[in-house]
Parts: C-alpha cells; sequence; structure tokens
C-alpha cells in the first residue's frame, strides 16, 4: 500500500507541532482523503476511517468547548484511542490542556496551522492524492511542450533524449528523461515526474550525462506534468502502413488511463523536435474543438458533393 511519511506532510504544510515529545518519525499516512470528526465528538464511532488524518475546525472545536470536564475525557480518550496518523487543527485553534495530555497518552501527535479548514483540506487532499496515486516506472522522456505533457517513448538509443534536447533548446520544459515516473491522480489524470536521481539530468551517447537546470537555467526544467500525449518513435519500415491523415486516434495505456497515441517513423534527416511540437499543438487544438483531418474529409465531401450537382 502507498503511504507517505507524516514528517513530509508536516514539512509541506508548515504545521506547529503541539506535541514535540511525540516521535512522527515512523507514523505513515495511507489515505489521501481526511476527516473531520464531529461525529465522533458526539459519540458515534460506526463507520470511523481512523487511518485518515483528523481536522479540527471551527464547529468542531466550539463543539468542545462546550462540553463539561467529564464528557471531555470520556470523548477525547474514546477518540484518541484509535489508531489516527495525526490530529490538526485550522485557523491556529489551540486545544485544551486535556486534549493535549490524552494525545500524549496515547501517542497521537496534535498540530496546529493557520489556514482556514476548508482551504487546507482542499489543498492536502489534492497534495495527498499525488503522494498516494498508483504509480509505475516507464522508460521515456517526458516534455512541456506548449503546456501539452508529451512522453516520447521507444527503444534505447532511437533519439528521444536528441529530441528532447532540441525541444528544450526551442524553449520547452523538460520534466525528466529515461525514467518516467507516471501517477493516475484520477480516472482521467496521468501526472509525470521525474525520480529524485536523475531529476534534470539528460543522458547524450558520446556526450554524457548533462544538468539541464544549470545549462539552460531554471525555465528549462518543470517538477511534474499530466501526460497529454505520447509519441512513439520507431525504426523506418517501408513495409509498414503509417497514418497521413489521422482521422482515428490510436491509444496507449498506462494504469488503466488512455492517452492519445502517434507512431513516428524515424529515418535521417527528420527534424523530430519540430515534428513532436506540430503533434502538441494539433492536439491541443483537437481538445479545443478544431480536427484538420476531419476539416479535410468535409472539405473532400463538400467537392464531391459538388462535382455530382453540376454532372446532373
Amino acid at each position: 500500500m502507498a503511504s507517505v511519511k507524516l514528517e513530509k506532510v508536516i514539512e509541506k504544510f508548515k504545521f506547529f507541532n503541539l506535541t514535540p515529545d511525540i516521535n512522527c518519525n515512523n507514523i505513515r499516512v495511507t489515505q489521501p482523503d481526511l476527516n473531520r470528526p464531529a461525529l465522533q465528538m458526539a459519540g458515534y464511532f460506526e463507520h470511523f476511517d481512523s487511518s485518515r488524518l483528523q481536522v479540527i475546525g471551527f464547529v468542531e472545536y466550539t463543539y468542545m468547548e462546550g462540553l463539561d470536564e467529564e464528557q471531555k475525557r470520556r470523548v477525547y480518550d474514546k477518540l484518541l484511542s484509535y489508531d489516527i496518523p495525526g490530529i490538526i487543527f485550522c485557523r491556529e485553534l489551540q486545544p485544551d490542556a486535556l486534549f493535549i495530555e490524552t494525545a500524549i497518552k496515547h501517542g497521537r501527535p496534535v498540530f496546529s496551522t493557520k489556514q482556514n479548514t476548508s482551504t487546507f483540506m482542499a489543498e492536502a487532499i489534492r497534495w495527498l492524492n499525488v503522494k498516494l496515486a498508483p504509480c509505475i516506472s516507464v522508460h521515456g522522456v517526458l516534455v512541456d511542450v506548449y503546456g501539452e505533457g508529451v512522453l516520447i517513448t521507444g527503444e534505447s538509443g532511437i533519439g528521444k533524449s536528441e529530441a528532447a534536447l532540441e525541444l528544450i533548446k526551442r524553449g520547452h520544459r523538460l520534466v525528466t528523461d529515461d525514467v518516467v515516473e507516471l501517477r493516475k491522480v484520477s480516472d482521467d489524470t496521468l501526472v509525470g515526474s521525474a525520480p529524485d536521481i536523475t531529476k534534470h539530468f539528460i543522458e547524450l551517447r558520446g556526450i554524457g550525462i548533462i544538468d539541464v537546470k544549470a545549462l539552460f537555467g531554471a525555465s528549462s526544467v518543470k517538477d511534474t506534468q499530466s501526460v497529454d500525449l505520447v509519441i512513439k518513435l520507431e525504426d523506418w519500415d517501408k513495409d509498414k502502413e503509417y497514418d497521413r491523415l489521422g482521422l482515428e486516434e490510436e491509444y496507449t495505456e498506462y494504469l488503466g488511463n488512455k492517452i492519445v497515441c502517434h507512431t513516428l517513423p524515424i529515418r535521417p534527416g527528420r527534424n523530430l523536435a519540430v515534428i513532436c511540437e506540430s503533434a502538441a499543438v494539433n492536439h491541443r487544438q483537437k481538445k479545443m474543438g478544431y480536427n484538420a483531418a476531419q476539416e479535410l474529409y468535409t472539405r473532400v465531401q463538400n467537392s464531391l458533393a459538388r462535382k455530382r450537382d453540376d454532372e446532373e
């Protein structure tokens, strides 16, 4: 099961630790969803998902303040007896001494954040969804071309990195070379990123490793990018029929998500960077409702119809 260290969550959202004596090193978050334990405060613990981070907002906080000492002791002890990865108080709300005492007794870390509840939950769920998404590694190069994530695949040595380098020189941004980590953020979105070890590096045969960020500047790289288009490079096969119109889309599948895929035959003299740019812009046009192949087909049909009318 995918998980993220609680320490990473603390670092990302800059929590203030209200229980610094509790060791968070071995605590991991396994669920991207958060829970506001209002029903649990009222005593209803059926279907309580204690593996989620628990968020205390203004409503829960004012309810807690209205409880008498005995009720607080009972509710706090029951809630914090569950194996909760952490409790976050939003709006810089401060829990009472009994809550902190009970949390320390059960070993449940408690944090505070300046953010309001809705904003924090939306951002935390989005971030955790990415971190905990199903992930695979594929061989290829991912480049941001005019805002479209273009994943270039193909056999080793076919020219993927060289095409990426030319795209970078033309003002586009590298996400990762050689190994692309793909995460399924939703049924419609795959997000690609680089492994920490190879981030911002490109391998060029005959030259070696180059640091793209150092050579071309911070504007030439990007940490993550959704994958919108796959371009598969392969050696030219004169006996193979290649699509010349593009009326029907071809797809490839990663983690159950279908991505539009173009197969490009490689011959000496073909400018791969220009072809990749054109493919990205054409894909963007299709998303905006314009299909050049369909437009050509319509023109041909209209021309044939006019000829038939003239003959009649």
